[in-house]
């Protein structure tokens, strides 16, 4: 949705037409609110980083203190911005989630009708009615390839006769009680849920180019407590993945073999760390002040290498055994973009050139600022803030969406009045006929649900 002038975009501001993504994250939580601008690009208005307390591996543990980190990183969003937030996309994250392929069909009654949205609408529906285990649920179901009538390799098959419409689905599961304390915890903090997004695809959205998803990619957003894997081929979302670990356990590794404290771990892994021991020449040391008057420590950096080195490894290879899984190696499904870094994790030197070494893949630092307006902030367009930004691009896309239903709307009813004026009958008054149905992703119906426990909750 492109504007005209800037008039329009301070309409724009005056509808209260910013959204607004919020990334709940194990270090660090951030608010983000943009709009787009008139080149269809988005613009950030405003953002607010606070430190994540009650978050471990990207589930909340703990609701009092993200209720508050929450409520300083909105705090510092609208301040920044200058424009009051009340309702956020909201990323899910967290070692809970897991993914899985299924395939599902549907018999028509008619198969002289062409197949739309509806029959599609069906048969996602009835892959929601899967069984899963114990407190888990559904949380996207994303259809990769449809067949129609035994056809194979259809990837749109509106329009299409058939009596049998088959898809291959990929199914994104999380645990009940995350989803709900989240939400629980947006409520608590005065905050209306807008949407839910899975953070891997939001970060895939803000840093991957359309070429790169149709070529094929993974992306690895390698946050403080999970790295999480989203691979796309063909334009189509193939494989998500978690892996528990992070940035923070190389901080904790650091900790641990250098006999420091976490702050200064942490300050010796973003200054001086390097993924790539043999960089480091054997004579460069680091003192670091000791604690209350005592001696301060020496560290060099070669050892320091060495340990992040052992836990990057390790993490990669974690990692690549996913990508495997999802079945790289195979002519069909290979990945000729290679690998996209992103997440704060992805800063580390010397990173890339292991990832390619490990696993033999092209790889690069996704930045977000495909998607932003030339003049953004450099802090902005840091790999850090991937998730953030692609938060902010869902809500938008989500916004433009109900502006054409609205839209709909008004000319549907507007051609109805047209047609009573007419015929001058007021007894053949016909309620406006419904627009055409946008099909609502599951995410959408899960939000609805999820908005009705909490209000039911209270």
């Amino acid at each position: 949705m492109e504007f005209k002038s800037i008039n329009q975009l301070k309409s724009l501001l005056d509808e209260n037409k910013i959204s607004v993504g919020l990334d709940i994250g194990t270090t660090k939580i951030v608010a983000m609110s943009g709009v787009k601008n008139e080149y269809g690009k988005t613009q950030i208005l405003g953002q607010g980083k606070s430190v994540s307390l009650g978050v471990h591996r990207g589930v909340v543990n703990n609701i009092t203190q993200t209720i508050q980190s929450i409520q300083q990183a909105i705090q510092e969003a609208e301040q920044s911005s200058g424009e009051k937030i009340s309702s956020v996309t909201v990323g899910i994250a967290g070692q809970h989630i897991r993914s899985l392929q299924h395939s599902d069909y549907i018999t028509r009654a008619n198969s002289e009708l062409v197949i739309d949205e509806g029959d599609i609408e069906r048969l996602i529906n009835q892959v929601h009615k899967l069984v899963m285990l114990p407190g888990e649920e559904i949380i996207h179901v994303l259809p990769q390839e449809f067949k129609v009538d035994g056809q194979a390799e259809i990837k749109e098959p509106i329009g299409m006769y058939g009596g049998r419409l088959e898809a291959n689905f990929h199914v994104v599961v999380g645990q009940v009680s995350s989803i709900r304390n989240i939400g629980r915890c947006i409520k608590s903090a005065g905050l209306d849920l807008e949407g839910i997004t899975l953070e891997p695809l939001a970060s895939a959205n803000a840093v991957l180019s359309s070429e790169e998803k149709e070529a094929g990619v993974a992306l690895i957003d390698i946050g403080g407590g999970t790295t999480d894997l989203a691979i796309f081929r063909d334009g189509i979302i193939r494989h998500t993945a978690v892996v528990p670990f992070g940035g923070n356990v190389i901080t904790e590794d650091i900790k641990e073999g250098c006999s420091i404290i976490e702050k200064q771990a942490e300050l010796l892994k973003i200054k001086f760390g390097s993924a790539w021991p043999g960089e480091n020449k054997d004579n460069e040391i680091v003192s670091i002040p000791g604690l209350r008057g005592r001696d301060p420590k020496e560290i060099t950096l070669k050892n320091l290498s060495k340990i992040i080195h052992a836990r990057v490894v390790e993490i990669i290879e974690q990692v690549y055994v996913e990508i495997k899984n999802y079945g790289h190696e195979e002519q069909k499904k290979k990945l000729i973009a290679g690998i996209v870094l992103t997440g704060g994790g992805s800063q580390l030197k010397h990173l890339k050139q292991l990832v390619e070494y490990i696993t033999g893949m092209d790889t690069r630092v996704g930045y977000p600022n495909e998607h932003l307006a030339g003049d953004s902030d450099k802090e902005i367009t840091s790999p850090l803030f991937a998730t953030s930004v692609g938060l902010v691009m869902d809500g938008l896309q989500r916004i433009d969406k109900q502006l054409l239903e609205d839209n709909l709307d008004e000319t549907s009813i507007s051609d109805d009045s047209v047609e009573l004026n007419e015929t001058g009958d007021e007894e053949g008054i016909k309620p406006p006929p419904k627009p055409p149905k946008l099909t609502t992703s599951f995410l959408d119906k899960l939000t609805d649900r999820l908005k009705d426990f909490l209000d039911n909750a209270e």
